[in-house]
């Protein structure tokens, strides 16, 4: 089972900007399709961002769309999610999640249900501050 350790996250004013970082060990890396959650205090975890194996298809829920950016460096291991322009409503704590690719997927999963991901990290918190 792949290992994920999540570092990066902070308090940063609204409109700032911050880069998470997740790196994985254990399993070949390019074998996992990669995601990042965020569960705010006394909400459910929800879905902010996936890329696929290679890194050439990436998903992100609405409310990020146009702030947000994931993407993976395979050679290290790591997948980012760069955050810009924060408002006081990302606050939460993000998670990375890996999803083992499946023999019969070819090109997508279902990245939006967390039941998709095979393994998780600890969680980093962001703040962000009006």
């Amino acid at each position: 089972q792949v290992q994920l350790v999540e570092s990066g996250g902070g308090l940063v004013q609204a409109g700032g900007s911050l880069r998470l970082s997740c790196a994985a060990s254990g399993r070949t890396f390019s074998n996992y399709a990669m995601g990042w959650f965020r569960q705010a205090p006394g909400k459910e975890r929800e879905f902010v961002a996936a890329v696929s194996w290679s890194g050439g298809t990436t998903y992100k829920t609405d409310s990020v769309k146009g702030r947000f950016t994931i993407s993976r460096d395979n050679a290290k291991n790591t997948v980012y999610l760069q955050m810009n322009s924060l408002k006081p409503e990302d606050t939460a704590v993000y998670y990375c999640a890996a999803h083992q690719r499946r023999p019969w997927e070819s090109g997508t999963y279902a990245y939006r249900e967390s039941s998709s991901y095979d393994a998780w990290g600890q969680g980093t918190q962001v703040t962000v501050s009006s």
